[in-house]
Order: C-alpha cells, then structure tokens, then sequence
C-alpha cells in the first residue's frame, strides 16, 4: 500500500507516519511537507532509514509540484497539512485561507488526476464552534467562530462537494485536543510544561475555565489508521478523550505532577471571541470501527512531561529557531531565524 501524507513533518502527521511504517514496513509512506514554522524533521528520524519512506519538501497549493510527488494511483492521500494557530489566525487570517482552503482544493484536484483510491481529510473539533452543556456530534450543525476553524470548515466542505460531484472516496475525521511528544510548544500543554521545567510564568487566557477534551496523539494515530482503512466511504469520525476538562484544572494538574508552585500561572488578556467549551462524541467511530481512547489523561500527561524533560535538545531547537536555520541552509527556505517561541 502506498499513501500520500500531507503535513506528515508535524505533530501529528509525524505520529501517525511513525506508527504506520512500524506496522506496515513493507509499505509506501511519501511524506509531502512545506517545513513551516511548526515541521519538524527531527519528528521523523525514527523512520529517516525506512526503505519504502521518502520525504519531499513541497506546498500543497503548488498543482505541479503536487502532480510530480503523487504517484499514479496512490492507495491513500492523508491530509493533516494546515496552518492549525488560532491565535495566528486572528492576527491574519490569509494564510489560513491560501493553506488551508486553497491547498485543499489543489490537492483535491490532483487526487482525482492521480486516481487516488481514498482521500482521508483530518479536521477538528473547532468546526463546532463553541457549545454549552451536551456533546458534538458528526452530525451537528457547524458553527466556526475564528478564522482558523472558518478555514476547517470550508476545506471539509470542499472535500464533500468534491465526494459529490466527481464520486470520490472520502473520509474525514475531527479530533479534540492533541497532546503528546512532539508537539510544537506554542499549544497550551507543551508550552506549560516547558516553561515550568525552566521556572517561566505560564500565560492563561481569562479566567482560565474554557473546557478542553484531551486526547494522546498515540491514541488518535490509531484512530486515524482505523479510519483510513476501514471507514465507510462519505463518513465523518470523531476522535476524543470523552474527559472534558477546564484550562485551568489541567494546568494545576500538570503543576502538581511537577511539583511546582501554582504562583507561575499568570493570567493574560484572553483571546478574541474565545470558544467556552468543545466536546466531541466518539460514539460513532467506538460503534462502528471499534475504537476507544486507551491511554488515560494523567498517565498520558505523566508520558508527556517525561519526554519533554528527556528531550531538552529538541525543546532548545524548537524554541530559539535551530532547526529552522538548518531548513534555510538546507531547502533555502526564507524562514525567520531567531527566536520563535
């Protein structure tokens, strides 16, 4: 089997590619990546000496470099590849809108071209917007409130219409909040933890009481591999922890596994039209594929701020620009150096 990763340089991309090459060696990974601000090579050394992984460097809205990287009937093109910050989002929405709508419909366009046999779109639990008491389900109505999740939005429309119109196979899945290792420390968890382990105040936004579902990467991945190779056709998935839980109960709990003081959580202006509440149902995909989150919060958590604390190499290049110096000598990326985090 051969797929087609988009994005696969990324938190999860590289979680999933990671996990598919150990339980498919003799198969095909081409991993399709534009290395922005929040890829990461070094995600993906584990299968760097794969004989059947290749990495290409490319922009999905690219037609032509796309058209050069797809095989002709590729078995699979999943597509994680997407500007994913909210807060970026607001500060300029265009980017979001150029990656994530234009480039899904480019890759869109190519896939039919290439025959792909299956297109596996990842999305997120944002589309719902926010929500009060009760769960998201696959088929709520979608109500996007950033640009971020506006941009989500259209590209899961675009996928539908193009299932529609030209016959082709889809599935798409929403997730709720990632955590694991790798995860690039602008996001809530790897951004608390990192700057408890070096004494650094950790931002909360308001009062702190938005609700977050959690769900490990790991555990997502082998949501995804399901969905990916047995889900119905025209079907949306969601994939969650079912444990809702505020901003500010999981960062106590992240500072008590610490042992530090929760003096270090410093409240900020918080965010502009700022959702309240996410919670997806993951009944269909436990009723229909069989899956069901296995690794628990707090022993995910634990996992967690053990890598982090092991990897201080990788958390260093993350964090003062390394590895993006290595890209512009590299790829001649025209990427900023210097502090990014």
């Amino acid at each position: 089997m051969h797929i087609f990763v988009t994005g696969g340089a990324g938190f999860i991309g590289s979680q999933f590619i990671r996990d598919w090459a150990e339980r498919f060696p003799e198969g095909h990974i081409t991993n399709f990546d534009k290395l922005t601000y929040a890829g990461n090579l070094a995600n993906l050394t584990a299968v760097e000496a794969h004989a059947n992984y290749r990495f290409i460097r490319g922009d999905i809205c690219d037609r032509n470099a796309l058209l050069e990287a797809i095989p002709a009937n590729v078995d699979a093109i999943v597509h994680f590849a997407a500007e994913s910050d909210v807060d970026r989002s607001i500060a300029g929405a265009a980017e979001f809108v150029r990656t994530n709508v234009v480039g899904t419909q480019v890759l869109l366009d190519v896939a039919r071209e290439r025959g792909a046999k299956r297109f596996l779109h990842i999305s997120t639990d944002e589309v719902g917007g926010t929500m009060g008491l009760g769960w998201f389900f696959e088929d709520s109505k979608l109500d996007p409130r950033s640009p971020y999740a506006a941009s989500k939005t259209a590209a899961e429309q675009l996928v539908r219409a193009v299932g529609a119109t030209f016959g082709m196979d889809y599935v798409i899945t929403r997730t709720s909040n990632n955590y694991g290792p790798y995860q690039f420390p602008e996001k809530v968890l790897p951004l608390a933890i990192c700057n408890a382990l070096s004494g650094q105040p950790i931002p909360v936004y308001g009062d702190g009481l938005q609700i977050r579902d959690w769900v490990h990467v790991a555990d997502n991945s082998k949501a995804l591999q399901l969905a990916l190779l047995q889900g119905k056709a025209g079907e949306t998935y969601h994939i969650g922890g079912g444990t809702p839980q505020t901003n500010m109960e999981v960062l106590r709990t992240l500072l008590s596994m610490l042992y530090c003081h929760e003096s270090l959580l410093k409240r900020v202006t918080d965010r502009l039209g700022h959702d309240r509440r996410y919670a997806v149902s993951y009944a269909k995909i436990e009723r229909e594929l069989g899956w069901h989150p296995e690794i628990s919060f707090p022993t995910g958590l634990r996992s967690t701020i053990h890598w982090y604390r092991q990897n201080q190499e990788w958390v260093k290049a993350v964090r003062n620009g390394e590895y993006l110096n290595y890209y512009k000598a590299q790829y001649g990326l025209n990427l900023p150096a210097g502090q990014v985090v």
